[in-house]
């Protein structure tokens, strides 16, 4: 194989442009064979170069004090205290997923577990973010029982709970589905593990499953749009082994408290060629390998297949010399696969032997730092124009019991009741709040956790949008009361070669980046998912909305401090935290109501923002709340039904909202609803005045029913029929469709 002649047709079919082609001729000085090219076709695909976003994103603020790693390495790295750090990370597993959903989104969970228990930490939560299309889409309801199943299948039977998340439709996702996912986990500071080979003539071991012959060419494909032929790319879909995972875990965690680790790294995209170059590339050194040593499950594997098989459950190693034997056992006790299959060099070069004969010789260089990087052109999206008019509302809890209802909006149990939320016995708040929270074991210290995104916003002002989904996250850890400390991304954008998608994808950024810098929430590690479109058969591509998604890591120093988001009892004063303006563009209101994706996004003041959240977060721990819920979907109304039904408690609203009646549903920012005791009023009130955040007394909590009692009449729901429309979507959708592997 490693004979075959290179023709411009394979040339092609491994996504070189012409120009790429002859830096691969330059960088080699001569013609690679096959899997030459197929090393460099992988290591320079968008997937694992990142070559249309390096430049931008290096606009993102990445350090704080409490940040000891950012990005460059596997995962992301903060202080939490008490000589421990929080490792997390959030990925993609877009394109895999939509050709075979359960298990494209099962490999994905297992993808992101390794990239954070390969630095030395035990899992402890995952999340997820997840778009769809049309409820009504031929293939939807097939993909959701997937996807759900695949997220549910293998982070149950790894024994890490999935603590949180979002679930969102619209029909730019009906071509392409995203399916995000994140692990947070906790070690010890002094005992974090990096990816640097160093030690010329350490060993470099193979650890975990077989080699076979799933997932060849993931990374190539998670570097293009989806055509007429996706169901044809089913093959190059991993396939994943929960259980192999586990014990994975289990055996990487044991040789991690010795001392034997010079270096690790796990095989993910791109399988062994990524996790050799970067090891190697990061650590300035060479790398021989020998491909008859590889443990392979299939027979007859050339390097070719070997270098870019995405199988799962790998991981590789530089480990000290002379401590062979001692990681062997351990990893035998485990039952898995063990071989040392190669040696540290000081050549600068990857180079593969095969049968006695060199099957590749590349220089590394230009396979990691002298990848290619395109500035490409982009412009700017054009800001959509004010509102013409703004509809009445009549009715506020009709409008408010179609919008519980409604797909973005309604309750996600039948998704996060498939998920193990409790393995652990750490998890403290789980899904259906603001944030998860989950207990650093054996300490009052809690982790809170979220993912947030609204790419609806994104599309219309990307820059609008950046901001709002830092400022989301930021605020979803305030309302349970943590200190936001950090943040992961997940850029789901569409073909980089079209400049109006690079302007959305340079607009996000730049948002995001001033709303970092403002709250003081770096990003540490995340991942770039572009080509996510789909060829129409008229030769149009449909792209996705513009998705940054956000996930978010505070900490709270005692777990029992923290708030939900449901009422506690009848007789709480209910307050409105935050400056609300009324603004109804983009809103959920205006497009579920009345079919119009309008207007200008709800803007995001960062001081404002900064202030509220400061505040909040003091009056949780100093006892003054005892419920919180951040405004976003929906407005007011939307986060004042989320909280009765919580808590079980209906509420009494005597304020009216800047915009009349349509105001309940305005998707103002920075914006909380809180209750407090009704003694605690007064003193909360200067409180407030004193930190210049605005509070608002609107209402207080009592009985079974949601009243909105204003000049026009009394506009009453009662909390059953809320419930029911808010527990009907999912249901009646996906009826008994849990499917198998």
């Amino acid at each position: 194989m490693a004979d075959s002649p290179i023709t411009q047709e394979a040339v092609a079919e491994h996504g070189f442009s012409p120009e790429e082609y002859r830096r691969v001729l330059h960088a080699l000085g001569r013609e690679p064979n096959l899997t030459e090219l197929g090393i460099f076709s992988v290591m320079w695909s968008e997937h694992c170069s990142y070559k249309s976003s390096r430049i931008h994103l290096k606009k993102l603020p990445t350090t704080a004090p409490w940040v000891i790693q950012g990005p460059g390495e596997n995962a992301g790295v903060i202080d939490i205290g008490d000589g421990q750090a929080a490792i997390f990370k959030m990925e993609s597993h877009n394109h895999p997923s939509y050709i075979e959903p359960y298990q494209g989104a099962a490999t994905g969970v297992g993808g992101i577990l390794r990239d954070v228990f390969t630095m030395g930490a035990r899992p402890v939560a995952n999340l997820n973010a997840l778009r769809f299309g049309r409820p009504d889409h031929p293939k939807m309801r097939h993909l959701i029982a997937g996807v759900v199943a695949g997220i549910g299948g293998y982070g149950n039977c790894v024994g890490v709970p999935t603590v949180g998340g979002e679930v969102n439709f619209h029909r730019a996702y009906d071509g392409n589905i995203l399916v995000n996912a994140m692990t947070v986990g906790v070690a010890e500071s002094p005992k974090i593990f990096y990816s640097a080979a160093s030690g010329i003539g350490n060993p470099i071991v193979y650890v975990g499953s077989k080699t076979g012959r799933d997932g060849i060419h993931g990374a190539t494909m998670a570097s293009a749009d989806f055509s007429e032929d996706s169901e044809e790319k089913r093959p190059t879909v991993q396939v994943g082994d929960p259980f192999t995972e586990k014990l994975l875990i289990e055996a990487c965690l044991e040789l991690m408290a010795s001392d034997a680790i010079v270096a690790i790294q796990d095989m993910g995209a791109a399988g062994l060629t990524s996790s050799s170059v970067e090891m190697a590339s990061k650590g300035g050194v060479g790398i021989e390998l020998d491909m008859n040593a590889i443990p392979c499950r299939e027979e007859g594997m050339a390097p070719y297949e070997m270098m870019l098989s995405e199988s799962q459950e790998r991981m590789l190693m530089v480990l000290k010399p002379g401590r062979e034997a001692e990681a062997e056992a351990i990893f035998r006790k485990w039952e898995l696969d063990f071989a040392v299959i190669g040696r540290v060099t000081d050549t600068g070069h990857m180079v593969l032997k095969w049968n006695g004969e060199t099957a590749a010789d590349i220089p590394l260089a230009p396979l990691a730092d002298e990848a290619p990087v395109y500035d490409r052109p982009w412009v700017k999206t054009e800001k959509p124009a004010p509102l013409a008019d703004i509809p009445d509302c009549t009715d506020i809890a009709g409008d408010l019991l179609k919008l519980m209802a409604s797909p973005d909006l309604a309750s996600r149990r039948w998704v996060w009741e498939q998920y193990d939320q409790k393995v652990g016995a750490d998890t403290v708040q789980a899904p259906g709040g603001d944030a998860a929270l989950v207990r650093v074991h054996g300490t009052k210290k809690a982790l809170a956790i979220t993912t947030d995104c609204t790419p609806r916003y994104c599309r219309a002002d990307p820059e609008e949008g950046g901001r709002q989904a830092i400022a989301e996250a930021w605020r979803n850890l305030c309302a349970v009361g943590a200190r936001p400390l950090a943040a992961t991304d997940c850029m789901n954008f569409g073909n980089p070669q079209r400049p109006e998608i690079m302007g959305q994808f340079v607009g996000c950024i730049a948002g995001m980046a001033e709303a970092c810098r403002a709250l003081d929430f770096p990003i540490v590690s995340g991942n770039v998912s572009l080509y996510n479109e789909t060829k129409n058969e008229d030769g149009t591509s449909q792209a996705i909305l513009p998705t940054p998604a956000i996930g978010g890591v505070g900490l709270i120093e005692d777990w029992e401090k923290a708030v939900g988001i449901g009422f506690k009892g009848p007789g709480d004063v209910i307050v409105a935290i935050g400056d609300r303006r009324g603004q109804l563009g983009q809103s959920l209101w205006l497009r579920e109501l009345h079919g119009r994706e309008e207007g200008p996004v709800p803007r995001v003041d960062l001081v404002a923002e900064h202030a509220a959240g400061e505040f909040v977060r003091a009056a949780v721990a100093g006892g003054a709340i005892t419920a919180c819920h951040d405004v976003s979907d929906g407005g007011i109304a939307v986060a004042l039904a989320e909280m009765a039904l919580a808590g079980g408690v209906g509420a009494l609203i005597h304020h009216n909202t800047p915009g009349g009646n349509a105001g309940f549903f305005a998707e103002d920012q920075g914006i909380y609803i809180a209750t407090i005791c009704d003694n605690c009023l007064l003193t909360f009130l200067a409180r407030a005045h004193a930190a210049g955040v605005e509070v608002d007394a609107i209402g207080r909590t009592a009985g079974n029913r949601l009243i909105f009692e204003l000049a026009d009449r009394d506009h009453c729901v009662t909390l059953a029929d809320l419930r029911r429309a808010h527990e009907g979507f999912f249901p009646a959708l996906m009826g008994d469709s849990i499917p198998l592997s």
